[in-house]
């Protein structure tokens, strides 16, 4: 049975150890690094399936490091830091994490929320099948989980894909924050609608000719969005 290969990035050696443990004990495959600079190298060489990345990095910062990451790899990322303030998480999934988890944090949570990224990225049993959308240049596939706009392909995270799939796949229906929520995050611990805006954001400076001016991802005033067909 082949199981997902997890890349630890944490520099303190007791909290690397309980979730190197914790993640073992679920049949994950981990691999761990101290630094920002060797989990760069490591995530080239290893290609794990996920990355648990802290913050407070001896080398680099962690937040350098997920925005790297996010430049040259589909990878998810789940940070997992002691910076717990709402502008570190903001700016934590601006730069294109999947998930933040605040330390001191519950094990059985973090497994959950492991489990949960995994899931969308590898696909749920209800979206097999090949089911394409093709409109105004832009080609999602569903099974391949792959974007492409006028032929460029659209490196897109495991949760701006599935926020993107559900309004497409909905064209003119409108979506409230809070729906959105629930249907791309399904009632996870710590879900903010506020991360719904963040990534709607990030949508639009990937797919919209003028992201102040948006063709594809309309607001609906007062109420959310919804995909122009």
């Amino acid at each position: 049975m082949v199981t997902a290969k997890i890349l630890v990035v944490e520099d303190d050696p007791r909290i690397r150890e309980i979730i190197t443990r914790i993640l073992s004990c679920e049949g994950y495959q981990v691999i761990t690094s101290t630094g920002g600079w060797e989990a760069l190298t490591r995530v080239q060489k290893e290609s794990p399936d996920l990355v648990i990345l802290d913050l407070w990095l001896p080398d680099l910062d962690g937040l350098e490091v997920c925005r790297q990451l996010r430049a040259k790899y589909a990878i998810p990322v789940i940070i997992v830091s002691a910076r717990g303030e709402e502008a570190d998480k903001i700016a934590g999934f601006t730069l294109g994490a999947d998930d933040y988890v605040t330390k001191p944090f519950s094990p059985a949570e973090l497994v959950l929320r492991v489990k949960a990224v995994l899931r969308r990225v590898q696909g749920s049993d209800s979206w097999k099948g090949r089911e394409v959308i093709r409109v105004r240049g832009l080609v999602i596939d569903r099974a391949s989980r792959t974007v492409e706009l006028n032929g460029v392909p659209i490196n897109l995270t495991a949760r701006e894909f599935d926020l993107l799939w559900i309004l497409a796949s909905h064209p003119n229906r409108v979506f409230s924050r809070d729906q959105l929520l629930n249907l791309v995050w399904k009632n996870e611990f710590g879900a903010d609608p506020a991360t719904v805006t963040v990534l709607i954001r990030r949508l639009r400076q990937k797919l919209e000719k003028d992201p102040e001016k948006p063709e594809l991802i309309k607001t609906v005033w007062g109420v959310g969005y919804k995909f122009q067909a």
